[in-house]
């Protein structure tokens, strides 16, 4: 259902669509307008989602030049989720606390949601196409035997090509890995620019090599440094941990953050194009008496070629 541009999508199908119809028994939004869709997570200094902001508190520029943000949203919107989870010979005995993650982070999913795993050692491999069911995913990662070296570009990168048959406007990736990097066919500049050409937040979790951290890791990536570059400018985010046994309440908390979003959708004041790359910023302003507030947002997105 997008259009030329990944960030391109039919405003009936992002907000004629929700978790709950009843939440939008009231609300009217115009029909097959192209816009660009902004998802917006918000949070105070405590690092606590804030919920309850209107459209007027939230302002949105493209290349530095404000757009009337014509459709708002504050409900839960369905999403399409690909969960990528590191199988390699380093995770070993982890494994099943990468699978307790996985099935926290399921908990948070509704009845219109959607996901697909893929598991990544050597090769990136699709272990679960888009399904509707947890159990499906879960059974099937209960399976899997660390081995092998790791692939962490390859995975992503099929988790972006894999989202292209996703049925719902929202998409996110969740990415569980020690963040080492040594087998991809793909490299990270390749996958930086397939990740800015999709309309995909990436978020990042798992328990990272202190080499690593430093830039000394193995293989042509550091893990953390990457993976942190690589989810900011999708607007996720990387979550380290201490320990591999607080990655299920992490995955819990990815989920939460990701049913409290905000989003934002405009029509860009410039419409020719030549397929080049726009740059997003997000304002948003405090209610009176709230403290200052922090907002996350992709960065920028590939407009479609006129």
């Amino acid at each position: 259902m997008l259009l030329r541009g990944a960030a391109f999508v039919f405003a009936w199908l992002l907000f004629g669509a929700t978790a709950n119809p009843q939440q939008t028994a009231g609300a009217k939004f115009g029909v097959r307008t192209t816009l660009v869709v902004v998802p917006v997570s918000v949070t105070d200094r405590s690092n606590r989602f804030v919920l309850g902001l209107e459209k007027k508190n939230f302002k949105v520029f493209e290349d530095g030049i404000e757009q009337k943000i014509s459709q708002f949203s504050g409900e839960d919107v369905p999403l399409s989720i690909g969960i990528l989870v590191d199988t390699s010979a380093s995770i070993g005995s982890k494994i099943s606390t990468s699978r307790q993650a996985v099935s926290e982070f399921l908990k948070t999913m509704n009845a219109q949601d959607e996901a697909f795993l893929i598991e990544f050692n050597d090769h990136a491999n699709l272990a679960v196409p888009f399904t509707h069911s947890a159990v499906e995913i879960t059974d099937k990662l209960a399976s899997a035997t660390p081995d092998g070296t790791t692939a962490l570009l390859d995975a992503v990168n099929l988790g972006v090509e894999t989202m292209k048959q996703a049925h719902n406007p929202r998409k996110a990736l969740l990415l569980i890995s020690d963040g080492g990097e040594n087998s991809s066919r793909y490299t990270m500049s390749e996958v930086k620019e397939t990740i800015r050409k999709a309309d995909v937040q990436v978020y990042s979790m798992g328990v990272f090599d202190p080499l690593a951290k430093l830039g000394l890791g193995l293989g042509p990536v550091s893990g953390p440094a990457f993976l942190a570059n690589l989810c900011e400018q999708t607007g996720g985010r990387v979550f380290p941990a201490n320990s591999y046994s607080a990655l299920p309440n992490i995955a819990r908390r990815i989920g939460i953050e990701l049913r409290n979003q905000y989003v934002l959708a405009y029509s860009p004041l410039k419409q020719e194009s030549k397929g080049e790359y726009r740059k997003l910023e997000v304002k948003v302003e405090a209610l009176p008496g709230m403290p200052e507030l922090k907002a996350r947002w992709r960065l920028g997105y590939y407009a479609p070629i006129e």
